[in-house]
C-alpha cells in the first residue's frame, strides 16, 4: 500500500474535519479492514457524541486540518462585521452554496454564511431551512473560535454574538 504524505496530527490535538467541525484526536490506532492494515486517527466529537476513524494517509486529502490561527479567527470575526451579501439566485441554489461553504471546513467561508444569514430583531423572520443553515454555520464557527481562543463554547458564542450585534448598531 502506498502512503501519501503523512499529516502531523497528534493525540489530544484539536482538528477540523470538514463535514463535522472541530473534534479532538483521542488516539491513533492500527486496524485490519478487509485484509488491509490501516493506521487510523480516532477523532471524538464530544458535543455530537460521535467518534470518527480516519485513515492517517487520507486525512489531508479529505480536508482535515489543524485549528485556524488566532489571526484567521480575528479575520473571520471581521468578516461578520461586513454587510450581508445575498445573491439574487433562487433560494435552493443559495442554500446549496451555503451548505457547501459550511461543509468545506474553511473558517472564512463559514463566517460568510453566518454574516449573510444573520437577522437582527428588526429584520424579517428566517425560513426554517434558512435558520437551520444559519445555526449549523454559527455552531461550527463558535466551536472553532472556542477551541482557538481557549474559552468555552458559551464564551465563544458571546464573542461572536457581540460582533453580530455590533454590526447592526
Amino acid at each position: 500500500m502506498t502512503k501519501s504524505k503523512k499529516p502531523e496530527f497528534r493525540p489530544n490535538e484539536f482538528v477540523v474535519y470538514p463535514a463535522h467541525g472541530v473534534g479532538r484526536i483521542i488516539s491513533i490506532e492500527e486496524q485490519e479492514i478487509a485484509g488491509i492494515h490501516l493506521e487510523l486517527f480516532v477523532i471524538s466529537f464530544e458535543k455530537d457524541k460521535m467518534t470518527l476513524r480516519v485513515p492517517t494517509h487520507k486525512a489531508t486529502d479529505i480536508g482535515m486540518r489543524s485549528l485556524s490561527t488566532p489571526d484567521v479567527v480575528s479575520k473571520a470575526l471581521d468578516t461578520l462585521k461586513g454587510k450581508a451579501r445575498v445573491k439574487r439566485a433562487m433560494w435552493s441554489r443559495r442554500a446549496q452554496e451555503y451548505e457547501q461553504k459550511i461543509n468545506s471546513g474553511d473558517l472564512m467561508a463559514i463566517a460568510e454564511v453566518v454574516r449573510d444569514l444573520h437577522r437582527s430583531d428588526d429584520q424579517r423572520e428566517q425560513s426554517y431551512s434558512e435558520r437551520q443553515l444559519y445555526e449549523a454555520a454559527l455552531e461550527r464557527l463558535t466551536r472553532e473560535v472556542a477551541a482557538v481562543s481557549g474559552v468555552d463554547e458559551a464564551g465563544a458564542q458571546k464573542k461572536v454574538g457581540d460582533v453580530l450585534v455590533g454590526r447592526a448598531a
